[in-house]
């Protein structure tokens, strides 16, 4: 089903929504792991703004509240990280939004562990859950946040790497690096992304 770019107010209510949706796979032996650090900043942005991860359907784990203006959605896909775009188009056809109204948080080597990014949008990168997600709705323009993981030590194990568990000494970044990654979501519902970006990427990079 194709996605209208455009953003839209949520349907017979009047007021913007917008979704959260944090990347990781379903499943108890993936707690923990590096890709999950999406499912991370879910349950801390749960807790933060008092919405209950109550609602279990058969494409996504969701909460519903209100911050401001808006109505928010945060979801953990119940689908598979390279089926993640299945779960966005289930949210996006439920709650009437548009891609625009999405922010994405999932994990990136690409960035030295315990980093955050904030981008509008833009290519994949080669995560296979921004692969599906952009294929879903058809264009790159999503906001999202980005966690880093670091790489792997040697080359040819990316899967091993990202599938696997953190070590004693990256928990305490990326315990760091959820928070400052949940409060950029927060900042990012007051505010729009050209001021979150300037704000929280040039904190990161000091």
């Amino acid at each position: 089903m194709p996605v209208s770019p455009a953003s839209s107010p949520m349907q017979g209510t009047g007021t913007l929504v917008r979704i959260i949706v944090g990347l990781g796979n379903p499943g108890r032996k993936y707690d923990g792991n590096r890709h999950n650090v999406g499912f991370r900043c879910i349950d801390l942005l749960s807790k933060r703004l008092d919405i209950p991860m109550s609602d279990r359907r058969a494409k996504a784990v969701l909460g519903q509240g209100n911050h401001g203006e808006h109505k928010v959605v945060l979801a953990k896909p119940r689908t598979f990280m390279n089926h993640s775009g299945d779960a966005v188009q289930y949210l996006l056809a439920r709650f009437g939004g548009g891609p625009r109204d999405l922010i994405v948080v999932y994990d990136e080597m690409a960035l030295p562990t315990g980093r955050i990014r904030v981008r509008r949008g833009g290519s994949d990168a080669g995560h296979n859950g921004m692969t599906s997600i952009i294929e879903a709705v058809h264009t790159t323009d999503i906001p999202r946040v980005r966690i880093g993981i670091g790489k792997p030590l040697q080359s040819g194990v990316d899967v091993a790497h990202v599938l696997g568990a953190f070590s004693a000494d990256e928990k305490p970044l990326i315990e760091a690096a959820s928070t400052r990654a949940a409060d950029a979501l927060v900042y990012l519902l007051e505010n729009d992304i050209e001021g979150t970006m300037n704000l929280f990427n040039r904190a990161d990079e000091q």
